[in-house]
């Protein structure tokens, strides 16, 4: 039986380093403290709405937004943790 031809493989040459990625630093201690910040203006909103809600004139009117208002900042807050370095 005839021996079939063995292929050659070209010689492996990496690809062309493109421009060097460019690295961030760590985050400005400003932007830790306003995260924190967000996230717990928002905590307290859902306390003082669970204990004070209906005696608070503006939390009153505002009714079930109060949970979109103190989940969405404590979401924000959660949502700034995944840019921080």
């Amino acid at each position: 039986m005839p021996k079939s031809k063995v292929r050659k493989k070209p010689t492996y040459t990496p690809p062309p380093q493109a421009t060097a990625a460019r690295t961030s630093g760590p985050s400005h201690p400003a932007y830790v403290v306003i995260m924190l910040a967000i996230g717990i203006v928002g905590l307290a909103w859902l306390v003082v709405n669970y204990l004070a809600g209906e005696d608070i004139r503006f939390m009153a009117e505002l009714g079930g937004y109060n949970f979109l208002i103190g989940f969405g900042l404590v979401v924000v807050s959660l949502l700034m943790t995944m840019k921080w370095r």
